[in-house]
This record gives C-alpha cells, sequence and structure tokens, in this order.
C-alpha cells in the first residue's frame, strides 16, 4: 500500500483548483487501497470538510507521502530523495524559471510526472484543463473587447459581460450570454470581427462559448470582404485559423502540416495579413520560437506610425507566452487585472484598457476562474490514473517502470537521469539549472 498525498495550492490567491475532487479521490482510495492524504487548506474549492465526509484524511502529512500530487508546480523545499511529484510542472520546454526545480529533483533523485505529457499513441493530450481555459478566456476576452470600444465611444452590450469568477457556473455564464446576443442582435452598425487562432481543446473552450452569442462563421479567404460589410446577418464574426492561414511555404513546395511541424524554417509568417480585419484575436495556439509569429512588435508600430490606428482593439492571448506568438503580451495578468495596453512608442503596457495601443488579455491562470467545473471534468479522467502511480515500484530503473504508456510518457525525470525522451532538456539545464531553489 502506498501513501498518495494531495497538496494545498498556493502559487497565487486565485488557484482553487484540485487535481481529485472528494468523490473520485474517495474511489481511488477504495479501489485501490492505497492511503490517501489531504493537505489543509481554506482556499480549496472543495473544502476540507467535503473530504472529510467522503472519509479521507486530512492531515499535513500528505506533503510526505510516497506520491504527492498537485496542480501547480510543488515547491523544490518539499522535494525528498526518491520522491514522486506528479502536477504541471512548466518544465518541458526548457522554462529557464523552472530549470533550478527540474534540477534539484534530479540531484535528490527523484520522479516527476507532467500532466502535459499524459498522452495516447497518437501524442494527443488525455487529461487538461484547457478547454477550461477556453471558456474562460473567451469571456474576458469579449469582456474586454466591449470596454475598449466603451471607452472609444461605441456602447455595445460585450460591456456587459462580467468576469468569468463572477459566474456562478457554465450553465449562468451561457444564460447571461445568450441576453446579451438578443441586445447585439438589436443594436445594429458595423459587425464586430472576432478571430480565433487554433482549434484544439483551448480553441474548442472558446468557440463553445462564442456558439451562445449571435454570430456568423466567415473562411479566412473571405474575411477582408465579409469584415468591411457595414451590415451583417449577425452582429459578430468568426473566423478560425488552422496553420495553413498562419504560414506559408517559402518557395514552390506545398502547405503540408507535417513539414510545417518538422521543418518550420521553409515557412514564414502570414497573420498579418488578417490583423487588419479583426477587432479581437483569441490566441490558443501552442508556440516555441521555432515557428512564425502571429502578431509582431514591428507590425504593431507599422500599423500605429503616422498617428494611424489599426481595426485590431484587444487581443485575447489565452495561450500567454511571454513575448511569444504574440510579442506584446509583455506580461501574464490575473482575474483582477486582466489587460493592459501595449503602447507600440514605449514598449511598455499600461493597466487596463484606455490609451493609445492595443489591449492585451493576458491571464495566465485562467482555469482558476472556474475552479469547479475545471476540477470536476480533470478529476473524472485522472481518478483512473491515480491507483498506477501508487502501485509502481519507483526503486526501479526507468525502463523497468511499470507503468502503463500514458504515465510512463509523461515521465520527466527518474532517477537521477532525465527520461529517454526528454533528454533534450540537458542543455536549458545546463544554461539554467543553477541549483536548487
Amino acid at each position: 500500500m502506498a501513501t498518495i498525498g494531495i497538496r494545498l495550492e498556493d502559487k497565487n490567491r486565485w488557484e482553487r483548483r484540485v487535481p481529485l475532487t472528494p468523490a473520485d479521490a474517495a474511489e481511488v482510495a477504495a479501489a485501490s487501497g492505497h492511503r490517501l492524504l489531504i493537505q489543509p487548506s481554506h482556499t480549496r474549492i472543495f473544502p476540507d470538510d467535503a473530504y472529510r465526509a467522503a472519509g479521507l484524511e486530512v492531515t499535513d502529512e500528505a506533503v510526505v507521502a510516497d506520491v504527492l500530487i498537485a496542480v501547480k508546480e510543488i515547491p523544490a523545499v518539499l522535494f525528498r530523495p526518491g520522491g514522486v511529484y506528479v502536477c504541471f510542472s512548466h518544465t518541458i520546454k526548457g522554462q529557464p524559471y523552472n530549470m533550478p526545480m527540474l534540477q534539484r529533483l534530479l540531484d535528490l533523485g527523484a520522479t516527476l510526472v507532467d500532466y502535459e505529457r499524459i498522452v495516447d499513441a497518437q501524442g494527443r493530450r488525455l487529461i487538461y484543463f484547457s478547454l477550461h481555459a477556453g471558456y474562460a478566456g473567451m469571456l474576458e476576452s469579449l469582456r474586454a473587447l466591449g470596454l475598449r470600444l466603451r471607452a472609444r465611444g461605441r456602447e455595445t452590450a460585450l460591456a456587459d459581460v462580467k468576469p468569468a469568477y463572477e459566474y456562478a457556473d457554465l450553465a449562468d455564464a451561457e444564460a447571461h450570454l445568450r441576453g446579451i446576443g438578443a441586445r447585439l442582435a438589436a443594436e445594429g452598425g458595423r459587425p464586430l470581427s472576432i478571430g480565433v487562432a487554433g482549434y484544439g481543446n483551448v480553441g474548442r473552450g472558446a468557440q463553445t462559448v462564442l456558439s451562445w452569442l449571435p454570430t456568423t462563421a466567415v473562411d479566412p479567404d473571405e474575411l477582408p470582404a465579409r469584415a468591411a460589410a457595414e451590415t451583417g446577418p449577425a452582429p459578430l464574426l468568426v473566423t478560425v485559423f488552422r496553420e495553413e492561414h498562419m504560414v506559408r511555404p517559402r518557395g514552390d513546395h506545398p502547405f503540408v502540416l507535417q513539414d510545417y511541424f518538422d521543418n518550420p524554417e521553409r515557412y514564414e509568417g502570414r497573420f498579418h495579413e488578417h490583423l487588419p480585419h479583426l477587432d479581437l484575436l483569441v490566441n490558443s495556439i501552442y508556440w516555441t520560437e521555432r515557428y512564425p509569429r502571429l502578431i509582431t512588435k514591428a507590425w504593431v508600430r507599422e500599423a500605429f506610425a503616422g498617428g494611424a490606428e489599426p481595426r485590431l482593439q484587444v487581443v485575447g492571448d489565452i495561450s500567454i507566452d511571454i513575448e511569444g506568438s504574440v510579442e506584446i503580451s509583455l506580461k501574464a495578468t490575473r482575474p483582477d487585472e486582466p489587460c493592459y495596453v501595449y503602447d507600440p512608442d514605449t514598449d511598455a503596457g499600461a493597466d487596463g484598457v484606455t490609451g493609445r495601443g492595443i489591449v492585451v488579455m493576458g491571464v495566465d491562470n485562467l482555469p482558476c476562474e472556474l475552479p469547479r467545473e475545471a476540477s470536476e471534468h480533470f478529476s473524472s479522467v485522472f481518478k483512473g490514473m491515480v491507483a498506477p502511480l501508487g502501485d509502481c515500484d519507483w526503486s526501479a530503473p526507468y525502463a523497468e517502470l511499470d507503468l502503463p504508456p500514458h504515465l510512463k510518457s509523461a515521465v520527466i525525470c527518474h532517477g537521477g537521469g532525465l527520461a529517454p525522451q526528454f533528454a533534450r532538456l540537458a542543455e536549458p539545464l545546463a544554461r539554467h539549472g543553477g541549483g536548487p531553489r
């Protein structure tokens, strides 16, 4: 029998999610025979008493369990020799700020399992909060657009969209947005053009929220003409962009998606062609520095040159890679202050939605705004993975770990070394490891 601990979340005051709900945790304990311990928390969306009522132990001993599970990164001070830690570690891109954490795990011969790499045989993620990031991110982006337009003299019902965390649940948000949609339809005026970059789980969540409003789907090739129209069948135009709309081949070879993934240097960015026709861009793509950006600082400077102003008012950067796919995303924000205005003249951001420039909504923990439903969705999938983590003999070498393939693929490091599939992290570790945090 192993002990499995659920750690409290304390990365910021908004983090209220849990990896296992009380009911699912109790189900795991009963079915597996493992001892589940819950660290006390005053902020968790499911209170301590809910876990006690489910028959679980609530104790600070959770942090010294054989397997310690959390949502966000676990502080390095809690790492123990040979311990097993399961979380979103934010290490798999070689993120410099978490290389010292990864180095500490290596130094202790501990194991790190990252939810982001729990994937099937086709590499598709099996467990995620990204759908709820899409829900919350689109709500925040629509609100930002409404407030920005109001600040610029155009009243629209979108200004009455609430912050995502103020809705009781998704049903409450849907009912409210359907009412706002009816008012939008009666307003008249030029339709607002919304672009969604990406079509994965985040993009699906964003599109779900848009489906609660009166919209017209527009193909990217039709966007210039449709966005220029003074009237339309619906107050909102929605365009979803895929990779072939974001880049073009260099030379005369055709666009091939897998070739683009494998050889991005053979392609150049073309997303700037779409930006003049959008009022709001919602970014949900996965990006690394190998790939072209959607928005560059150079494009923004040119768009504002000579006193000109682009149509684009707001970027809802759900992906929020700092100065990444959206180069004007200078910082991550929090739900109570979600937006800032990027000024191309100063290359700086001013909190709020007023002033010259483009508004950026950059909340980096969006699922926190819908903590109960996000947790219930995550837990419903993860509960089936907990028993194998407790059953595993973690003293064995990596090659002999008795884990299902989808869990073994998520082992970042074990026994003092990087797992073979993450050997590429050796280089960022060498540059940024820097010892324990």
